[in-house]
């Protein structure tokens, strides 16, 4: 990975708010430094390979040394540029933790379509070459944690096992299929996916959850897609050590500013807690 010089540093001497960084276009090989909370930070475009398409993602790193990646897996119709993964960035740079986050195959500016890429192993594809180009090029190797939302928590629930985190986080992560299939078949008509998308989305992992632990479970009470039992299930079937947090009158998006703070400093503190542990 390239170290920021006087080169390929671009400076902002004024902040606006946090709404550049939602789609924030670095070019390739450059850096962003900026404050946030007079906190110093990098940001560099990454561009990786996954089953021969060209994905892009965001490297927040800290400009003091960083020796603890998390990396993020959005949900089935999000991208990168979610606001719960880049208020996670803030929060764990702020603590001397790096995050990446990018866009899986079909989505935001990453190559490849939709409809074809949205089944989970193709999601755990992507997250495992992610994690081998920040592993072959940051050393971020045995210094991992994953995050994943909705889809992207199960993701990471399933790539566990190839990746080896020090530790993980979900948010709303189904734990099989069906709650999806459900949550489809109730959504107006107007708004549901095609038939051919919801085929790929097969799933089920109950019976894989018992080697998995150092997880921290979060889910909205009020979730109208994933019910909250699946959290449940999840944390009954994992191993020690684990913690579930269900939100009050959260919803599936925790759209809620306070419920998505809620969130960040609970994942915030696990990935300290466990990742930064000697």
């Amino acid at each position: 990975m390239t170290k920021p010089d006087d080169s390929n540093i671009l400076l902002f001497a004024e902040w606006q708010s946090r709404g550049p960084l939602r789609r924030l276009k670095i070019p390739e090989g450059k850096f962003m430094v900026a404050l946030v909370h007079d906190f110093p930070f990098t940001q560099e475009l990454v561009v990786f390979e996954s089953d021969g398409f060209r994905l892009e993602g965001v490297l927040h790193r800290p400009v003091t040394h960083s020796s603890f990646l998390v990396i993020g897996s959005h949900g089935l119709l999000g991208n990168g540029d979610s606001p719960k993964q880049i208020d996670l960035a803030y929060h764990l740079n702020s603590a001397g933790i790096s995050f990446f986050r990018f866009d899986h195959r079909g989505c935001g500016t990453s190559q490849g379509d939709f409809e074809e890429g949205a089944s989970l192993n193709s999601r755990v594809c992507d997250l495992r070459a992610a994690a081998e180009c920040l592993g072959r090029q940051a050393g971020f190797v045995a210094q991992m944690g994953l995050f994943g939302s909705s889809l992207g928590g199960t993701a990471c629930l399933a790539a566990a096992e190839y990746l080896a985190p020090r530790c993980m986080v979900t948010l709303a992560a189904p734990v099989d299929s069906r709650a999806l299939h459900a949550a489809n078949r109730l959504a107006p008509e107007e708004a549901r996916l095609s038939t051919q998308l919801m085929a790929r989305l097969d799933f089920d992992l109950r019976c894989r959850l018992g080697a998995i632990g150092h997880l921290l479970i979060v889910h909205g009470e009020q979730d109208g897609v994933v019910p909250v039992d699946h959290a449940r299930t999840l944390y009954a079937r994992c191993r020690e050590p684990k913690k579930l947090l269900v939100l009050p009158q959260a919803d599936h998006r925790i759209a809620r500013a306070e419920h998505r703070q809620q969130f960040v400093q609970a994942a915030g503190k696990w990935f300290m807690d466990l990742g930064l542990a000697p």
